[in-house]
């Protein structure tokens, strides 16, 4: 049993194959339709579609460094648990990450700590929505305004939930999503950059097309329109105005966005109901495993994932208890270490000043509770953590 799931709706089909009889592969209206309904969904006026999460940060970041005239060198705040995309960008657009520790509870950045990291070269914060759970973006955002910073919310694992009642990827200068494969919304590749600003959108578009002026993204810009406004497009249609990339998706992409998007209300009604019997059927074992915890006062789950973290004085390793699981098929995936990556040696990250973290790094590991499992799959899924238990005479 994997940690994602796919089912092609019969409205999914025939949206692609509107696109394939339409002959039109590059951006068009089925992009637009999906950039303008989840913009929607998530209570913003402009989304940019492009072909990852990753890009949809990148752009993000590169965004918000040129409107606000950042300089290499310049730091900007990240939780020290996320996937390593959200360091990768702010390392590629040549700024410094500096990392904050993580919520014991949520595993989301930890607000508490935020203001300790925060110096005259600090630009911008990047909460992360992990595992389906908003960050305390009310604190958050209160501690941007008080030092000017500017927020770009990491929301590639979290979409469609609301937090004291606003839309997740509502709060910041910018939000990100992902569409990737065993994410929420999956369109096989994709992601987007949402805004309010007009100014960014603007930004984003351009630099998700090799920095082009954009007056001219698409075949249909220069179409029905005569006069001066048409001798404007034509001489300016091939110009770059900034130095951009080519992060485009596809029409069929988009497309199954769309029904995605149709279905995404059921889908997080069946993850929820399938967490919860994940829930109550491992509280028997809370002595030994953290299980998943929200505030349904004032946040709802996504449960993108099932996370699980192993207390520190469990008489087993979590390698003990992940070996069994995936003996019996059970897949797992550890819960996105980051501050222990090979690939950051070279930051010197001193792993003793983030516990939480490090905790969860050895500790925890998520699996899967997606809408594609069915109640004998869960239940399956509660017998072998049984088995584990019952074999070391822990029950």
């Amino acid at each position: 049993m994997g940690v994602g799931t796919l089912d092609i709706t019969p409205s999914e089909r025939s949206y692609v194959l509107k696109v394939l009889r339409s002959n039109r592969l590059s951006y068009g209206p089925w992009s637009r339709r999906f950039e303008r309904e989840f913009a929607k969904l998530h209570d913003s006026r402009f989304a940019v579609f492009v072909n990852s999460g990753t890009s949809a940060l990148s752009i993000a970041i590169a965004c918000l460094k040129e409107a606000g005239k950042w300089r290499e060198g310049d730091e900007v705040i990240v939780p020290a648990v996320t996937f390593v995309a959200t360091v990768n960008v702010v390392l590629e657009h040549h700024l410094r990450p500096v990392f904050v520790d993580v919520d014991p509870r949520t595993y989301n950045i930890d607000p508490g700590k935020i203001e300790h990291a925060i110096t005259k070269r600090t630009r911008a914060i990047i909460p992360v929505h992990l595992f389906g759970l908003c960050a305390d973006m009310s604190s958050i955002m209160r501690i941007a305004r008080k030092h000017k910073l500017k927020v770009l919310e990491d929301s590639c694992e979290t979409m469609g939930v609301r937090y004291r009642g606003r839309m997740t990827g509502s709060f910041g200068d910018i939000s990100c999503f992902s569409t990737y494969v065993a994410h929420l919304v999956v369109t096989g590749v994709g992601g987007l950059a949402l805004t309010k600003n007009e100014r960014y959108a603007e930004i984003l578009r351009s630099l998700a097309n090799h920095g082009r002026d954009t007056i001219y993204l698409s075949v249909d810009d220069d179409k029905d329109i005569d006069g001066e406004r048409f001798e404007e497009i034509i001489h300016r249609r091939f110009r770059f105005i900034r130095r951009g990339y080519s992060f485009r998706a596809t029409e069929m992409e988009a497309a199954l966005g769309v029904g995605q998007l149709e279905c995404l209300a059921q889908i997080l009604r069946t993850r929820r109901a399938n967490a919860k019997v994940l829930l109550n059927g491992l509280k028997a074992y809370e002595r030994f495993l953290q299980l998943p915890w929200y505030n349904p006062r004032i946040q709802e789950h996504a449960f993108m994932m099932f996370p699980i973290v192993i207390h520190k004085d469990a008489p087993f390793t979590k390698m003990e208890l992940v070996s069994v699981l995936e003996r019996w098929n059970i897949e797992t995936r550890d819960m996105l270490p980051l501050i222990n990556q090979p690939v950051y040696r070279s930051l010197r990250i001193a792993q003793n000043d983030y516990p939480v973290a490090s905790w969860i790094n050895t500790h925890g590991f998520y699996v899967g509770c997606h809408q594609g499992l069915k109640r004998r799959d869960l239940q399956y899924m509660l017998d072998v953590f049984q088995k584990f238990f019952r074999a070391r005479s822990l029950i």
